[in-house]
C-alpha cells in the first residue's frame, strides 16, 4: 500500500505557492515558464516528484536546502 504524507504535501504546495507569490507570478504565467501545473499542486495537493521541484529550485534560484527549510514529514505515519 502506498503512503503518503498530506502534511508535507500541503507544506511544499505552500511553499510553491509562497514563491509563486513572492516573485509576482500566477499559476497560469510559473506553467507557461516551466511547464508545471501549479494549479493541481496548490489546490488539489497533487504530490510532486522530485525533478519537478527540481524544474523549480532552478526556475526560482534557489536550493533544496532552501526550498525545503521549515518543511518537516508527520512524526506518526505508522510505518
Amino acid at each position: 500500500m502506498a503512503r503518503r504524507d498530506d502534511r508535507v504535501v500541503q507544506q511544499v504546495a505552500d511553499r510553491i505557492r509562497e514563491l509563486r507569490k513572492a516573485h509576482g507570478l500566477t499559476q497560469e504565467a510559473l506553467y507557461e515558464d516551466t511547464g508545471l501545473h501549479i494549479k493541481n499542486i496548490e489546490s488539489k495537493g497533487i504530490n510532486m516528484t522530485i525533478s519537478s521541484i527540481a524544474i523549480l529550485c532552478e526556475y526560482f534560484d534557489i536550493s533544496f536546502e532552501e526550498f525545503f527549510k521549515g518543511i518537516a514529514p508527520s512524526r506518526n505515519l505508522n510505518l
